[in-house]
């Protein structure tokens, strides 16, 4: 699950560039929505990883 956590984080920020250089406008707001999405699902999959003895 990290590895398609870290992927989409990967895939937000091109869209990010992509729409914040003015290529694609309605990029942006997806590519912002989707950055903090996948950087909660990051988080959350990094506290998951952790395991309790």
């Amino acid at each position: 699950m990290l590895r398609w956590t870290i992927t989409f984080v990967v895939l937000a920020l091109i869209a990010g560039v992509l729409g914040f250089g003015g290529i694609a406008a309605g990029a942006a707001g997806i590519a912002k929505i989707l950055f903090f999405l996948f950087i909660v699902l990051f988080i959350v999959s990094l506290l998951r990883g952790k395991k309790v003895l």
